[in-house]
Parts: structure tokens; C-alpha cells; sequence
């Protein structure tokens, strides 16, 4: 079933401490879903989500791409019965009608319940999935699972400031772009003039993230910054019109540039891409612009480049 794909690709583990639920909805950091978590859970450390405090049970909150509903709301309908014992379920909540499914399973020797849900989205799908340890389902039943799962509310836009807080490193210069995203949280982030409708491709977009690995030697560096261009997605027939060394704020550095052909209308882009060398992680610095706009996107590349700073 197409939702075990979805639900499978979003990682997760377990445990707890207590039922009923709480007041007013609470959106993690950074997080477009939200909801109204079950009493003994709070904000999550170390993932979008909340957690008990002996980080027994967790409730991840993650968006999948926008056709995600639709392609689970499909197989729901054409196989209303469920595989392998798991019936899926309808919920009704402020975003409309949810999908759901239960599921019990193993987490090393212990047995956990597992409940995954997924959520219309104007632009992105909703997902939410909850980890239940055996020793917690008294506390946290199906029932009260299924309340706080009711709860669930959407926001289209989080605040920027919330989202630049998330990240590894500080960002003092954003260029304009009309909408700031983030990617992963904490660790990527997307500023652009379009949106995910449209499309980013058709107008100047950034991407900003650490890479945790960085080259063996300085004479690596070139071979390690191609290499790592020939990854940016989406891009078609690409071909390398410079990649040298520089410097970046006084750290070695590598700017390489790209003609190539990007998204669903085949936009001829250029695009550079800088990396930042550290000691362990490389700071990766993506700019694309569709190519009879890229005198003007550059600058606004360079000025977000050189108002990065680390943290602390």
C-alpha cells in the first residue's frame, strides 16, 4: 500500500507517561502541523515532534510532497480492507479528512503500537506518526491517540525568524526572496521568489545546509566540490563552466558554476555553488537562476553567502 512507503521513509522510535488532553494546539519548531499533545508530552529535543520525558513515547511530525494525500487517499479507497492486517482509518480534524492507520510492532525485544497519519495540505501533505511502547498503551490508548490526532491544525507559513533559529548557523542577509522554507529541520533551508506551487525553478532560489563531510586534503577539494555539484536535484544536463578555489570569510572555500536545464518546464539555469570547508562538516551554499535573469540574482547570492556566521 502506497502509505506504508510514505510512513516507512519518516524514521521513528518509542515510550511514555500520561493521557488527557491538553489546551490550545502547539506547532513544534519550525513544524507546519500541529496539535493539541496528550498530558505528559512536551516539545521534542532532538526532532519536530513531542516526547515524554523518558523519551518513550514520541509523536513526529514531518510534510511529505502534496500529492502524498491524494496517492493514499487512493489506495485507502481502492482497498478499503487494509494488507497484512492493517485496516486504515478515517479521522475528521480542522484540516480536513485524515487517514490514518495501526499498527502493532517490534522495537528491539520490546513491542510497540504504531499510529501513522496523513493530513490534506494546501502545498504540502501532513504527516504524523506516534510510537507507544507496550508498557505505556494503558495510559496511551487507541482512543486518546485518536483525540489528539483530532486536534491536528495546519499553518501555510512559519514564521522566518522561528525557522533561521533552527539552523547550525546564523543568517544576517536575505536578498528579498519573497519565502523562506525549511528543508530539513535544523539543518537545510530554501529561500526563493517562488513558491511550491509554482514551482522554484522558474524564478531565483537558494539552498542553504551543512554537508557532514568535507575533503581529505586541499588538493581534494576540487574533485570533492564537482563531485558534490553533480547532486543538486533536479537538474538536467549539466555542465561545468568553472569550479576554482576562493575564500569565504577567510575559511577555504570553492565556488563552482553550472549551465544546466531544471524543473518541469525545462528552464535553462545557471548555478553556482559554494562550499565552505570546516574541520568535519562543509557548509554548502546552492543559487540557481533561470540564466536571462542570473546578472541580477548573483549579487543577491553573494550578500546571503557573506552574511552566514557560525554560531556561538
Amino acid at each position: 500500500m502506497k502509505l506504508l512507503r510514505y510512513l516507512a521513509a519518516v524514521a521513528l522510535v518509542a515510550g511514555t507517561t500520561s493521557s488527557a488532553v491538553a489546551a490550545d494546539p502547539v506547532f513544534p519548531p519550525g513544524a507546519r502541523v500541529g496539535m493539541t499533545p496528550l498530558v505528559g508530552l512536551n516539545k521534542a529535543r532532538t526532532f519536530p515532534g513531542f516526547e515524554t520525558e523518558d523519551q518513550g513515547v514520541k509523536v513526529l511530525i514531518a510534510d511529505l510532497p502534496a500529492e502524498a494525500y491524494g496517492e493514499v487517499a487512493n489506495a485507502f479507497k481502492a482497498n478499503p480492507g487494509g494488507t497484512g492486517g492493517i485496516k486504515p482509518e478515517t479521522i475528521e480534524t480542522s484540516a480536513g479528512l485524515a487517514y490514518f492507520t495501526v499498527e502493532n510492532a517490534k522495537d528491539g525485544a520490546g513491542t510497540v503500537k504504531r499510529y501513522s497519519m496523513i493530513l490534506p495540505g494546501p502545498t504540502f501533505s501532513g504527516y504524523v506518526a506516534v510510537q507507544v511502547p507496550e508498557n505505556a498503551s494503558r495510559i496511551y490508548t487507541d482512543d486518546a491517540v485518536r483525540q489528539m490526532f483530532k486536534t491536528a491544525v495546519l499553518r501555510n507559513e512559519v514564521p522566518v525568524e522561528e525557522q533561521l533559529g533552527l539552523m547550525p548557523f546564523k543568517i544576517s542577509e536575505l536578498s528579498s526572496f519573497k519565502n523562506v522554507r525549511t528543508l530539513a529541520p535544523g539543518a537545510a533551508l530554501i529561500l526563493s521568489d517562488g513558491d511550491e506551487k509554482s514551482g522554484f525553478e522558474a524564478a531565483p532560489f537558494m539552498i542553504l545546509g551543512l554537508i557532514g563531510s568535507t575533503p581529505a586534503t586541499p588538493d581534494d577539494r576540487g574533485r570533492f566540490s564537482q563531485q558534490i555539484a553533480s547532486t543538486i536535484p533536479g537538474v538536467r544536463d549539466g555542465k561545468i563552466t568553472m569550479s576554482e578555489p576562493i575564500r569565504i570569510d577567510g575559511q577555504p572555500g570553492y565556488e563552482t558554476r553550472i549551465d544546466a536545464i531544471s524543473g518541469k518546464e525545462n528552464t535553462p539555469v545557471t548555478i553556482v555553488q559554494w562550499l565552505r570547508f570546516g574541520s568535519q562538516t562543509s557548509m554548502r551554499i546552492i543559487g540557481s537562476s533561470p540564466r536571462d535573469n542570473w546578472a541580477k540574482a548573483f549579487p543577491r547570492f553573494r550578500a546571503v553567502r557573506d552574511g552566514i556566521q557560525p554560531r556561538g
